[in-house]
């Protein structure tokens, strides 16, 4: 994994690329971990040799598992860190692009890069930051006033 800051005012905006080989939970974690991030969003594009896709459930708030064992395009990659106990989290959805056209989607839980991921990381402003809402077990915005 590489990066750069590609940008910075009152928050900041980083280039991250990824490699074959490098698993993208595990990395963009590390990586918000070493910015000391506690809230931003993420946008990606490129491939995995294999991945997990997740659903949620929501009557058993866990998510059910769904493997991916073939390279895939990945189309799109959107998510969010937010903390939880004050240690960031990820949670990103994916939508996988297969060799005949057909998409596959749902949160990504593994993603196995090859050959890259090109992520786009930008810090979230104070009022749009998540808290761990307990009824849900997700991170959700919470925002403290009304907007007019």
């Amino acid at each position: 994994m590489h990066y750069q800051l590609i940008h910075q005012d009152d928050t900041r905006t980083w280039a991250v690329v990824l490699e074959t080989g490098d698993e993208a939970n595990a990395c963009l974690l590390a990586f918000a971990r070493d910015q000391q991030l506690s809230a931003a969003h993420l946008t990606a594009i490129g491939a995995f040799e294999r991945a997990v896709l997740g659903y949620f459930a929501w009557d058993s708030k866990q998510y059910k598992r769904n493997a991916v064992d073939e390279q895939v395009e990945v189309v799109s990659l959107i998510g969010d860190v937010a903390l939880k106990d004050d240690e960031p989290k990820l949670h990103m959805h994916a939508v996988l692009g297969q060799s005949d056209g057909r998409a596959l989607g749902g949160h990504l839980l593994e993603g196995h890069v090859r050959p890259t991921l090109e992520v786009i990381l930008t810090e979230a402003p104070a009022h749009l930051r998540r808290r761990h809402d307990p009824s849900s077990g997700l991170a959700l915005i919470h925002l403290d006033k009304e907007l007019p």
